[in-house]
């Protein structure tokens, strides 16, 4: 079968991947892929993705969404990895409702409790609207990032 996306690797490529398995450098992800890329280099080793695949104990598709990366979005991205563009999971209180639970937390307890405690705070920022709900734990590690 004749291969979609073609991985040429210049001089100076091959030798920043050379230099990523040869001293560790970075993730064992980054380490991967790199090894990964100087195999399937069509002016190298020029292995096929099957043996790619059984030498590096991953499978064919792996190999395959690598060349892509690399004929789609370049080098660098291909050995580094993308950065996300939003975390897994978006932030539920934006700054000024992190910064209005710290305050209250910085106040004194209602009337008949001596302290705040998590499930408090959470039920009072949504009594006083901060949120339209809130977790305890939330909460938490809103206060936590304070500390």
């Amino acid at each position: 079968m004749q291969k979609k996306y073609i991985v040429r690797l210049t001089d100076e490529e091959r030798g920043e991947l050379r230099e990523v398995i040869g001293k560790l450098k970075g993730t064992g992800q980054k380490v991967r892929r790199a090894q990964i890329l100087l195999k399937a280099d069509a002016d190298g080793p020029n292995w096929t993705d099957q043996k790619i695949a059984e030498a590096f104990s991953c499978r064919v598709q792996t190999i395959e969404k690598i060349r892509q990366r690399l004929v789609e979005r370049g080098f660098h991205e291909t050995l580094n990895g993308a950065k996300r563009e939003r975390p897994p999971v978006e932030k539920l209180l934006n700054g000024d409702q992190e910064a209005r639970v710290i305050a209250m937390r910085l106040g004194p307890p209602p009337k008949g409790y001596a302290n705040w405690t998590l499930r408090l705070l959470a039920r009072k920022v949504v009594e006083l609207e901060i949120a339209d709900s809130i977790s305890y734990e939330t909460v938490r590690r809103t206060l936590k990032k304070t500390v």
